[in-house]
């Protein structure tokens, strides 16, 4: 199959880019700067600028660019996650469209239970990451109703993805560590959903291959995104974060005692922090955020049917096996 991978040059992209050239697709990497994937084509491409004027005929689409801070303005992130969202979708209408979305458009002021797919978009979301990844969705899901004739959608939620090439889940947790301690909120002692690069890479290959009547199949998206195929991706099993932490540092080579802070005072001082961060204009985030702690404080697991049943796929148990070398 000919197939464009956006986001070429980041984490996700990359690994997808590659992998996908591995199976013997060609494959075109889109991103502002060449990735220099090998076997792969590219197109120089600013999704901000809107849609390509002389694109390839492709098969299928892979869009995972994103302006994936927490701390991105508002404006910058819309511009990039829905604005250049829809000018990949409308460069290749034909195409199957495989969008690399997040677990981050699930509720973020509660936790996610085995959260279903349908629990999400909601209306509230505490950063542009969330509001705009959501909004991306509902831009889908708009587009398919206008436009049944288009290629179909596929929507992949991961979460906390890691392995090889992480430049965001270990490092930050790396960067949070101080004279061997780690600060978590509650101690860290929630079940959590973790997304292996691999696990994520099983799904987009199945949802690059599906055959057209399953990915188009009614009552796969419902709610907000209705008209759509959407699969949580994830490992086989949650874990206890303080014990899944522990493991990836200790094979990187960090070891940390664990220190429990109490959630609600966490949840007020990251407030505040931000509160002072944004006066001052910051360009980088605090250590701090609701967002982060969100993330930590929270069960955060989610129902693997689809991943299972329509795509496929039997992820494997999380694993920092190998860590040492990412």
């Amino acid at each position: 199959m000919r197939v464009v991978v956006t986001g070429a040059s980041g984490f996700v992209g990359g690994a997808v880019a590659r992998g996908l050239v591995a199976d013997g697709h060609e494959v075109w990497t889109s991103s502002r700067r060449d990735p220099g994937v090998p076997g792969a084509r590219h197109l120089a491409w600013d999704l901000t600028a809107g849609p390509l004027a002389d694109p390839p005929a492709v098969d299928a689409v892979v869009h995972a660019g994103a302006a994936v801070s927490d701390w991105c303005a508002l404006d910058v992130a819309r511009a990039t996650n829905v604005g250049g969202t829809l000018a990949v979708r409308d460069t290749f209408p034909g195409a199957r469209f495989v969008h690399v979305s997040s677990g981050s458009v699930y509720d973020p002021f509660r936790p996610s239970v085995r959260a279903r797919e349908h629990e999400a978009p909601v209306g509230r979301y505490l950063d542009a990451y969330g509001t705009t990844k959501a909004e991306a969705e509902r831009a889908l899901a708009r587009d398919r109703a206008r436009h049944p004739d288009r290629g179909a959608v596929v929507v992949l939620r991961p979460h906390a993805v890691y392995g090889p090439g992480d430049t965001t889940l270990l490092p930050r947790v790396e960067a949070a560590v101080r004279r061997g301690r780690l600060v978590l909120p509650g101690g860290g002692r929630v079940l959590q959903s973790l997304t292996h690069v691999d696990t994520l890479l099983a799904a987009v290959r199945a949802a690059v291959v599906l055959p057209d009547d399953a990915a188009r199949a009614p009552g796969r998206g419902e709610g907000p995104a209705q008209g759509l195929l959407v699969a949580n991706v994830a490992d086989a099993e949650p874990v206890v974060l303080h014990d899944a932490l522990v493991d990836a540092l200790r094979r990187r080579g960090t070891d940390v005692r664990v220190v429990a802070v109490p959630v609600r005072p966490a949840w007020a001082l990251a407030g505040a922090v931000e509160t002072v961060a944004r006066w001052l204009r910051r360009p980088e985030p605090p250590r701090l955020t609701r967002y982060v702690l969100s993330h930590l404080a929270m069960e955060r697991t989610y129902d693997l049917t689809v991943l299972r049943d329509v795509l496929g796929i039997e992820p494997a148990p999380t694993s920092f096996v190998g860590a040492e070398r990412w």
